[in-house]
């Protein structure tokens, strides 16, 4: 959003809640193919195997990537519009390419029983992790090595989608294992997929609990940049290490302590312990903006609640909503439920960066997930009934 701030302003100059509502819209339009496209590419691997689509899914991502560092590369002065066009084509793009990752987690799924498919997903969450930990650290470094390129932080990660690409070519098999005649399924696209998903009651309350959680944290999530820059004063490279710090506090929670409480601990459970540090996480940092409280204890706190409850919650729906859905349509669902949280990834910018922008102390997108979040604790009974 930092980024992507400094062209609009170039475009539109002197306007307020219209520089959110832009920014909101760019960051949104990523979700907006993942919530059309994940659906798509869990039922096509279903049909056709994990392994083409992943690869698909990876080799686009490089391209968009480096189309993402052309367009950063320009400069706000006298190309503004045409940055931003490529940043949406670039977004929109790599959305495409990213709505994969159901896929992913269907491969998790099909290489899983399912007393173990909570490791298997928490698994997923550490990878993520560590890539959110090191991701900001490599932007921290091409920062450091040419200060006034940001380019280079879009071709960086071009390359590194392309290395994932070679291994995955290299090293990923195909766990698909067709029980039925794949040619038999339905359309791929097939709008009736996701109401017959909420209309279940072992699953539906599992998705609709995901996508507001994910709607709630999506309001924390995409104005940290922006808090970070308004209230702590933090330049790209703070900012950049507060982000490894949380790739840091995601991969320990899903990679160690999620992991080693998950014999013990119910998915129910871990929804319930997620919904409530997250609820701790983001409302806190309404209260720091709110009070004017500009103490990093403060924020370590608030990051560190926020992100071990969607540590908890993540890998604990996930698994829920595989372990209740038949293996021939490991994918369709699982596409089902990242569909639910890419739609709250596209609210979530639009509503948080506008309301962040909408008055000065920024407190109300974080007062509205705290809130979203409470509300959540009503679902847990139909869950547990589930």
């Amino acid at each position: 959003p930092r980024i992507a701030e400094s062209y609009v302003t170039r475009v539109i100059p002197g306007a307020t809640w219209e520089i959110g509502l832009i920014v909101g819209l760019l960051m949104s339009s990523f979700s907006l193919m993942q919530f059309i496209f994940a659906p798509i590419w869990g039922r096509l691997s279903d049909r056709i195997g994990r392994r083409p689509i992943l690869l698909l899914g990876l080799f686009s991502s490089a391209g968009f990537y480096a189309l993402f560092g052309y367009a950063a590369s320009l400069p706000p002065e006298t190309a503004s519009t045409m940055a931003l066009t490529l940043f949406f084509v670039s977004r929109i793009g790599a959305g495409i390419a990213g709505a994969t990752i159901a896929t992913a987690q269907a491969v998790i799924a099909d290489s899983t029983p399912p007393d173990k498919r909570k490791h298997g997903m928490a698994l997923i969450g550490a990878a993520f992790g560590i890539g959110f930990t090191f991701g900001p650290l490599i932007g921290f470094g091409c920062l450091w090595i040419s200060p006034t390129n940001l380019g280079l932080i879009g071709y960086t990660a071009a390359g590194l989608s392309a290395i994932a690409f070679a291994l995955a070519v290299a090293r990923l098999p195909e766990t698909r294992v067709f029980n039925e005649d794949p040619t038999g399924r339905r359309h791929l696209l097939d709008p009736s997929a996701i109401r017959h998903a909420l209309a279940d009651p072992a699953i539906g309350p599992v998705i609709l609990t995901f996508f507001i959680a994910s709607l709630g944290f999506g309001a924390f999530e995409v104005t940290l940049a922006l808090f970070l820059k308004d209230t702590f004063r933090f330049d790209e490279n703070n900012s950049v290490l507060i982000f490894a710090y949380v790739g840091f506090v995601l991969m320990l929670t899903q990679g160690v302590l999620y992991r080693r409480l998950a014999a013990r601990v119910s998915e129910t459970s871990f929804i319930a312990m997620g919904i409530l540090f997250m609820t701790l996480g983001v409302g806190l940092q309404g209260a720091i903006n709110y009070t004017g409280s500009v103490r990093l204890e403060y924020l370590f706190i608030s990051l560190t609640a926020a992100v071990v409850g969607f540590a908890f919650l993540t890998p604990s729906a996930h698994a829920l909503i595989s372990r209740r859905t038949s293996a021939d349509r490991q994918g369709e669902i699982l596409g089902v439920n990242q569909s639910a949280s890419a739609m709250a990834r596209i609210l979530g910018p639009i509503f948080g960066v506008t309301l962040y922008k909408a008055e000065d102390s920024h407190v109300l997108p974080y007062i509205g997930g705290a809130i979203l979040l409470v509300l959540l604790f009503l679902m847990l009974p139909m869950i547990r009934r589930g």
